[in-house]
């Protein structure tokens, strides 16, 4: 069935907290990096890799494929579109990608790039053997495969449907009515027992509390100890390429005495773990907000009364 029917906790995760990794790119193979470096070897891995497959995207899976060393690779062809080439072993060698050099460049100077300085190419220093792998190219023979636009729209109706999913943990394992979100109970955290980050823009630390209020974030977990000289809330400079251990619905700020509402269906000896909230570009479904059952009047978080022109 589609994947919003059988989620598994994964055994490694990192909240990337965007759609796309347009946007950064290197941070995107730094989370690849971190994650692969946990595979053991003890069973076989299959790399489900994104269908961004031109000019950048295309360089970035060359990187990826370099970097990773698979044994085999399955490429599918789309219908009637003849602009990306057979990713033979000959030809990623010889092709630069986003921040690893080809064969020719290999030759002349070393890879520096400060994000990407310790990923151990294929190449090496002096060894120009190309990758090992077998190529296995499929061509599908139905129109319309790969058409772009529909899969976007596909992809964010999947997105939904796997949000729905995960906060479904939430209601009574009884077939009975679903509760709305308002009526669960959420958990009541300190300001100063996790640091907070948002990921995909820079917010004035002012209206951090605006931005993080209804919000979906990433229960994650850094080394570092949270240190904090007064009652919070700790923000961090940066963004932590750090273990994710599940998911949360911030339901509400308590700003007197300083606590975070969230519902998540983490359990408790995970959510002990749990330092750091990361809040990314990933929005909470419409309908949890709009279909908010019991709610007479204004529905909370919601507003119908923005000007259409802007």
């Amino acid at each position: 069935g589609p994947p919003f029917t059988h989620q598994q906790t994964p055994r490694k995760m990192v909240y990337y907290g965007q759609t796309s990794c347009e946007q950064d790119t290197e941070r995107y193979l730094d989370v690849v990096k971190y994650v692969f470096s946990s595979y053991k070897k003890e069973v076989p891995l299959v790399i489900n890799t994104m269908g961004w497959v031109k000019g950048e995207g295309l360089l970035l899976l060359i990187d990826i494929i370099r970097l990773l060393s698979p044994s085999h690779i399955v490429q599918m062809d789309v219908y009637d579109w003849k602009a990306m080439a057979p990713l033979t072993p000959e030809h990623v060698h010889q092709t630069p990608g986003l921040y690893t050099k080809g064969k020719q460049q290999a030759k002349r100077k070393r890879m520096g790039l400060s994000g990407a300085e310790n990923w151990k190419s294929t190449e090496g220093d002096g060894d120009t053997s190309a990758p090992e792998y077998k190529l296995l190219y499929v061509h599908p023979e139905f129109p319309r495969a790969g058409v772009a636009g529909e899969a976007r729209v596909h992809s964010g109706i999947l997105r939904d449907m796997a949000i729905l999913g995960y906060l479904g943990q939430l209601q009574s394992p009884d077939i009975g009515a679903v509760l709305p979100l308002h009526s669960l109970v959420p958990y009541q955290v300190p300001f100063n027992a996790v640091a907070l980050r948002v990921i995909h823009t820079d917010v004035a630390p002012t209206n951090i509390m605006y931005a993080v209020n209804a919000s979906w974030v990433g229960l994650c977990r850094i080394p570092d100890e949270i240190r904090c000289q007064t009652d919070g809330p700790v923000l961090l400079t940066q963004t932590p390429v750090c273990d994710c251990l599940g998911f949360g619905i911030v339901r509400g700020v308590d700003i007197e005495k300083k606590l975070y509402h969230i519902l998540t269906p983490v359990p408790p000896e995970n959510l002990r773990q749990v330092n750091c909230l990361l809040l990314g570009n990933i929005a909470i479904p419409n309908c949890v907000l709009v279909g908010q059952q019991g709610i007479e009047g204004e529905i909370p978080y919601v507003t119908s009364d923005y000007n259409y022109s802007i």
